[in-house]
């Protein structure tokens, strides 16, 4: 049974499938030869049923958000605000590059917005000031993984949903691995400038910071909003999401003023266009969970990898490979809505936090997403910035090397994200 469904996915995807074809393709089929009076009806309402979750409203308004933000001013003021305090530095544009991404992974929660909105205001200046085309690709790919960890993140909210855990703790979580890749990709910068003899811009006047502060002090408001609402309680992160789009409508529309009141038709299409993609596969995901849940796959595959006496820190590293190799070829969300259900069983038996299960998750699919072959950030770049695909992917093996690393560091050191969440929630 296992071997004819991954079949049947991969050769309607090397047929060029989108990837929601062959993932209710394989449980039709499935269902078809292995339980010939199988209703197939329940397949359908496990898939309404998959988008029915009152906590999946938050995709759609922190994609507004983040799609409001990326038409306007946001985030060429935020990439001023870092260029000015840390330009100088040896390395200093390319960790202003890092840092954008970290601090506007803040606002939007999407590693392909942050691609487009920090990459496009960055690449030029980073290609004028000696950086090669391929580093240049290779870290604004990779530093903007680090919006799928800093929350807002809409990984984190669709393994929430699944698992059951709560998305507020997860966005805490993600705060601490986010930093840590951050200072470990500027560590790099630093030495590779050095290596390459990069000349760094001069050093701004304190005159210049302040100016570039005032000018990027509105945009600091969605760290605020998001992550100090969620934390007093003020907001669920569903109404985070909501105040968020407010907050971008009002600041971009009658503050800025850089987004017309009729642009924003053409921005909610683009809105729903991307929700619907991940809407779909997020039923379809579900679907296709259900399957292998009532196959009982799991019982039949887990037992043989994980061995008769798992620890809890091979669990981690099995969940860690499995996630990794899904993401590299399939869209983060479908692997998370497939594998999570897997391994919730066995989490479960032994005691792991969710919490550091769902940070792991989540760092998986980062990494995953600027992974080759098929990471969504590396096509996003590609489209974007114009460039051949192996030009593009010619120097992430460092970069994802470093977010190995951090994996490594997470597991044996769980503090690292669950520090915060427990001073926040008073664990």
């Amino acid at each position: 049974m296992l071997t004819l469904m991954v079949t049947i996915m991969f050769v309607l995807l090397f047929l060029g499938f989108p990837m929601m074809i062959p993932l209710i393709t394989a449980p039709i089929i499935i269902i078809w030869f292995y339980y010939p009076g199988f209703d197939p009806m329940i397949l359908t309402q496990q898939m309404i049923g998959g988008i029915l979750p009152a906590s999946l409203i938050a995709v759609p308004m922190f994609i507004l958000a983040a799609d409001i933000m990326t038409s306007g001013e946001m985030s060429n003021r935020l990439v001023d605000f870092v260029k000015e305090f840390v330009g100088h530095i040896k390395g200093g544009m390319a960790i202003t590059t890092a840092a954008a991404c970290t601090i506007f992974g803040a606002i939007s929660g999407s590693t392909q917005a942050t691609v487009v909105a920090i990459g496009g205001t960055m690449r030029p200046h980073l290609l004028k000031g000696g950086y090669d085309d391929s580093f240049t690709t290779a870290l604004i790919i990779n530093s903007s993984d680090i919006a799928l960890l800093i929350p807002p993140s809409i990984g984190m909210i669709v393994y929430g949903v699944v698992s059951g855990s709560s998305i507020g703790e997860l966005f805490i979580a993600g705060i601490g691995p986010g930093l840590l890749i951050f200072l470990m990709f500027s560590v790099y910068s630093y030495f590779y400038a050095k290596i390459k003899d990069i000349p760094s811009v001069p050093k701004s006047s304190w005159s210049q910071r302040w100016t570039a502060t005032k000018k990027a002090m509105l945009s600091f408001g969605f760290p605020a909003i998001i992550i100090g609402g969620i934390y007093t309680g003020f907001f669920s992160p569903t109404e985070a999401a909501a105040a968020a789009v407010l907050y971008a409508g009002v600041i971009e529309i009658l503050v800025y003023r850089n987004v017309k009141l009729r642009e924003l038709r053409e921005i909610a299409l683009s809105t729903g266009l991307v929700t619907g993609v991940v809407f779909i596969l997020v039923g379809v995901g579900v679907a296709f969970s259900w399957l292998i849940s009532f196959a009982r796959i799991p019982q039949m595959i887990l037992p043989g990898i994980l061995g008769p006496h798992p620890t809890q820190l091979w669990v981690l590293f099995i969940i860690a490979v499995s996630f990794f190799i899904g993401c590299m070829f399939v869209d983060p969300i479908v692997v998370i809505m497939v594998l999570t259900p897997i391994f919730e069983p066995v989490v479960n038996s032994l005691g792991i936090d969710p919490i550091l299960v769902g940070t792991m998750v989540t760092l998986q699919a980062a990494i995953g997403s600027a992974t080759p072959p098929f990471g969504c950030d590396i096509f996003t770049a590609i489209a974007v910035f114009r460039r051949p695909y192996f030009q593009v992917i010619k120097k992430t093996p460092v970069f994802i090397g470093m977010l190995i690393i951090a994996s490594a560091l997470l597991m044996f050191f769980p503090q690292i994200a669950l520090f915060l969440r427990d001073v926040a929630f008073g664990y």
